[in-house]
């Protein structure tokens, strides 16, 4: 029989075949091949002895959190406790748009800015739609809830930004564990300890564990480059038709800046591509792209 995966926990994989759901172990020849099957990976699997015989072809797949074939990733974005981190998003943005995931923003925590601060962060918010992101608020939950119809998607985030909230909000029945922020820390406190797929308005959603790692190590500087969108409007018109966009002479890229280019993603940008990202962070996702 054919099934996906929709949870992992420790060598027990459930799946689900046309919604009927076998717990399943990892025949040896897969383990020979040094294959570890995924959550959202699409499996041959034997029904009678509940054992996953094949995993067939993956069109993507993460290492933080492992799950395959994802279709969308929601950005959880937290705009105070923890704050807003322009680099971060960007830095989640690039990664996801390199691996050619849809990346889609959800706001979260709006309701704790004063107006001084609601107004900076409607600001920002503007300008993702304008350079072409889907952006949300965490209250907007029938325009949230309207995107997973027979989609893959992960949540992604800062710890404490408010993913396992989201999700129990979006489908009262789940009653995902949550927990309080880390003061100590400024931000929150891991509370999913393993991947899995949720069944959410005729799509699958992953709630997933968090972790402490994002990098951009599989990335050459031209993949950072490419993958900063609203750059791509105005690069043919650098001197250079191979233009990085920093020391350059005549970079329309540059001329761009506080015009069409928020300054925030240039500045996010060149940290990028000089590795100046030692920012202390938290997040859940680490891509891998398909060889």
């Amino acid at each position: 029989m054919v099934g996906k995966i929709i949870k992992n926990i420790s060598n027990d994989y459930t799946v689900d075949s046309n919604g009927n759901i076998f717990v399943c172990k990892v025949r040896g020849k897969i383990r020979t091949l040094d294959i570890k099957p995924l959550v959202g990976d699409n499996v041959v699997f034997d029904d009678k002895n509940n054992y996953i015989m094949e995993i067939l072809p993956r069109k993507n797949f993460l290492n933080r959190p492992p799950i395959s074939n994802v279709d969308q990733a929601f950005v959880i974005t937290s705009v105070k406790e923890p704050d807003f981190s322009s680099n971060l998003l960007d830095k989640l943005l690039n990664i996801i748009e390199f691996n050619n995931i849809e990346p889609i923003i959800c706001f979260t925590k709006l309701d704790l800015l004063n107006e001084t601060e609601f107004n900076r962060i409607e600001d920002i918010i503007k300008y993702y739609k304008s350079i072409g992101y889907k952006v949300f608020s965490n209250t907007e939950l029938d325009k949230i809830n309207s995107l997973f119809k027979d989609k893959v998607s992960v949540f992604t985030g800062q710890s404490g930004a408010g993913k396992s909230t989201l999700l129990n909000n979006l489908d009262k029945k789940l009653n995902i564990k949550t927990n309080e922020i880390s003061k100590a820390l400024g931000r929150g406190k891991h509370t999913t300890r393993h991947t899995e797929l949720l069944n959410i308005s005729g799509g699958l959603v992953a709630d997933t564990p968090g972790f402490s790692s994002l990098d951009m190590r599989d990335m050459t500087k031209s993949d950072i480059r490419d993958n900063m969108i609203e750059f791509n409007k105005y690069r043919d018109l650098c001197l250079y038709k191979d233009c990085m966009h920093d020391n350059e002479d005549d970079c329309e890229i540059k001329r761009q800046i506080g015009i069409n280019i928020l300054p925030s993603r240039y500045d996010n940008y060149i940290k990028f591509i000089k590795g100046d990202n030692n920012e202390n962070i938290s997040f859940n996702i680490k891509f891998k792209r398909k060889k």
